[in-house]
């Protein structure tokens, strides 16, 4: 999530002038040309805003039949049918208005359908959570204040649910760094995200990769046998394998993408959608690529900006990326201004719609993909 800073690590970071930063240098190459499949156009704004200030910051999106769920910045999970917004799970309590109220009010983001008409959540502070939206019922699996191999989890962030909803592949970003204070993640630069496995029967939790930079969206392939990792700021995706005769290993399913990815859905054709709040411009200039390799940048801009003034100059380009089974680029969706679709942190498809999540934006957009 939150990719749309990355061009902007650029600028700043929330004022927190007394805590310990170390910007690690990262190493990118040089970012994709934006030609051919990748050649920059207008499809996202065909899209439909959806309950347009109804809702803020509806991160992930699930489906289960054709009623819609997702989670909002106010802490709420909440059901969208006919044009009506109903809270039907919350996992704190509070005010829920600024960053500051995040711990306390919780803040779902991934969210997925299981195979009994629940909902498996990711809340960034409280930990995974199944929900029963018929009967309003939460149920936590997993706290994030319970240790994993003695390291907290202080940033949960998606997840991916095998068909019989017996285990549950997530996303911790970062054992240091809150949700709240991402953009510390982004100009530190570290590499103390993980891939998790929580076994729902069993309640065992296993590390299945470490040492990752900013983990984000996961996916499960179509078959099971492996799981899709999104390393924003690394601007790649991992593969890790769970059955089969690659077991236990690991490489690269995609790397220098055109921008941050943020969460990985199936597509219909049997390849993955990936969220992008902003590029790597290639012709253009990509910030984060110009500072990875400069931290004393970094350092002196950490130093300088807050979180609301970085806004003021982050470009809204939105970008959603059709990858094939094997991580190759087939088509691409482009708003350069966020004219209609911001911050897009997600493409759910849906009966021949692509659901357009938003890590900020008021609003989701619904696109329909035949015309796109």
């Amino acid at each position: 999530m939150l990719a749309v800073f990355l061009t902007v690590p650029l600028l700043g970071a929330m004022m927190l002038l007394d805590s310990p930063i170390d910007p690690q240098p990262l190493s990118f190459k040089e970012p994709p040309l934006l030609l051919g499949v990748l050649q920059p156009n207008t499809k996202l704004r065909q899209a439909e805003r959806l309950f347009e200030n109804q809702l803020v910051g509806p991160e992930s999106i699930a489906h289960i039949g054709d009623v819609m769920f997702t989670g909002t910045a106010d802490g709420r999970v909440v059901k969208l049918e006919n044009g009506e917004v109903e809270t039907i799970a919350r996992f704190g309590s509070g005010p829920c208005k600024t960053r500051d109220d995040e711990p306390a009010c919780g803040r779902p983001l991934g969210i997925r359908a299981g195979p009994n008409g629940t909902l498996f959540v990711a809340d960034a502070y409280k930990g995974l959570f199944e929900v029963n939206p018929w009967k309003r019922e939460v149920k936590l699996l997993l706290s994030s204040e319970t240790p994993i191999e003695g390291r907290k989890m202080s940033f949960v962030n998606d997840l991916t649910v095998t068909r019989d909803g017996r285990k549950i592949y997530f996303t911790d970003s970062s054992s240091k760094w809150q949700r709240r204070d991402y953009l510390l993640l982004v100009m530190e630069g570290t590499d103390d995200g993980r891939l998790l496995e929580y076994d729902t029967e069993t309640k065992e939790v296993k590390v299945l990769l470490d040492h990752l930079r900013f983990p984000n969206g996961v996916q499960l392939s179509p078959a099971e046998d492996f799981v899709l990792v999104a390393e924003l700021t690394m601007a790649r995706i991992r593969r890790f394998y769970v059955s089969g005769l690659m077991k236990g290993g690991a490489d690269l399913f995609v790397e220098n993408l055109p921008g941050f990815p943020d969460n990985i859905r199936a597509s219909s054709s049997g390849g993955y959608w990936v969220g992008m709040s902003t590029i790597r411009s290639n012709p253009g200039f990509s910030m984060l690529d110009f500072l990875s390799e400069r931290p004393y940048l970094k350092r002196m801009i950490f130093k300088l900006f807050s979180q609301e003034t970085v806004m003021k100059f982050v470009p809204r380009y939105s970008l959603v990326l059709e990858l094939s089974d094997s991580g190759a680029f087939r088509r691409s969706l482009h708003d350069p201004d966020g004219q209609v679709a911001a911050y897009v942190s997600e493409g759910h498809e849906h009966d021949g719609h692509l659901y357009l999540g938003s890590f900020r934006s008021p609003f989701l957009c619904r696109l329909r993909l035949q015309s796109a």
